[in-house]
């Protein structure tokens, strides 16, 4: 089978990669995007791969990266061929924020993943004192490290799944955009 049949016809793809700090709650928002339920997860050693479809003729796959120290400096090699960030921050611990932004600063500055899109999840909104979507955005200066790029900052909880909907919409809108925008650049170059 060649690779022109691979793509089933007007179905689109996106890659979707997905990381953050261990414990940030990835993996359990994945699962709940995909089942509705929330799962206890065990820290996740290497990586899951999940495949979402949001509408009929879209379908998103999540790469849910490991966020262990040893496992961070495997995240450049996932970057290739990336059409979105999705950025989990577990916005009730604030001893870990700081490392947290450090990771999300490193990742922006790679060239593999320039323009592309992000979408931070202000994940654990249910814990006491989690940090806002504002809080989280002026913490983590969007503003200044994102500007070249669509970005949101979604608060939510992976456990009820508030604010999951809403994120996985955004995710697939900036993918749609950047895909088409790419498909253009790449026309105009050839």
């Amino acid at each position: 089978m060649g690779l022109q049949n691979a793509k089933a016809p007007g179905v689109k793809r996106a890659s979707i990669l997905m990381l953050g700090l261990d414990s940030a709650g990835k993996s359990t928002l994945l699962y709940k995007f995909r089942y509705k339920d929330a799962f206890l997860t065990v820290p996740t050693i290497g990586f899951n791969v999940d495949m979402i479809e949001v509408g009929k003729d879209f379908t998103l796959t999540f790469w849910d990266v490991g966020g262990q120290k040893k496992m961070r400096e495997l995240w450049s090699n996932f970057l290739e061929d990336t059409d979105g960030l999705l950025y989990v921050v577990d916005s009730s611990d604030k001893c870990r924020l700081e490392e947290s932004r450090r990771e999300f600063e490193l990742i922006l500055k790679n060239e593999s993943i320039k323009n592309i899109p992000v979408v931070v999840l202000a994940n654990k909104q249910d814990l006491p004192g989690a940090l806002n979507a504002e809080e989280i955005t002026r913490r983590f200066r969007m503003k200044k490290y994102c500007s070249d790029r669509n970005w949101y900052v979604q608060p939510c909880c992976a456990i009820t799944g508030e604010g999951l909907a809403e994120a996985v919409q955004r995710v697939a809108t900036f993918a749609k955009q950047y895909r088409k925008s790419k498909e253009t650049f790449t026309t105009l170059k050839e």
